[in-house]
């Protein structure tokens, strides 16, 4: 008794697109698997460079915000609006960097939120979901 060996080939049509420098393999036209909205990379740089000024101000590298204004080239007044980022309320933190929650807010918006308590917070970046 002898056995045929079956193959069986599968042929699933992607592009492939090449996107700052790097391949990106993109589904058929008709098929997307999730939808467009995602983070905004603003926001994410806001957040990490607040933290980034926060670590320094808490370990004496630059122990005011006017030392930080003068290390980064902009003034003491941004650097004091952008540092509230890093003191959000930590859902608001966690739905944005773990969860990568997309926010119905822009960072000019996020910034006066970061002014408020954190218990309104939640829903003023993400909406009444």
């Amino acid at each position: 008794m002898s056995k045929s060996a079956e193959t069986l080939r599968v042929v699933i049509p992607l592009t492939f697109r090449k996107k700052n420098g790097r391949p990106k393999i993109l589904p058929p036209e008709d098929v997307m698997p999730f939808p467009e909205r995602r983070q905004d990379p603003h926001i994410l740089r806001a957040i990490g460079r607040s933290w980034g000024w926060r670590r320094k101000i808490e370990a004496g590298t630059a122990p005011t915000i006017r030392d930080i204004a003068e290390i980064e080239k902009i003034s003491a007044s941004l650097v004091a609006r952008y540092l509230r980022l890093a003191y959000l309320a930590p859902e608001v933190m966690e739905a944005l960097l773990v969860e990568r929650r997309v926010p119905a807010v822009r960072v000019l918006d996020l910034l006066k939120i970061a002014e408020r308590h954190w218990a309104g917070q939640m829903e003023a970046v993400f909406g009444k979901g």
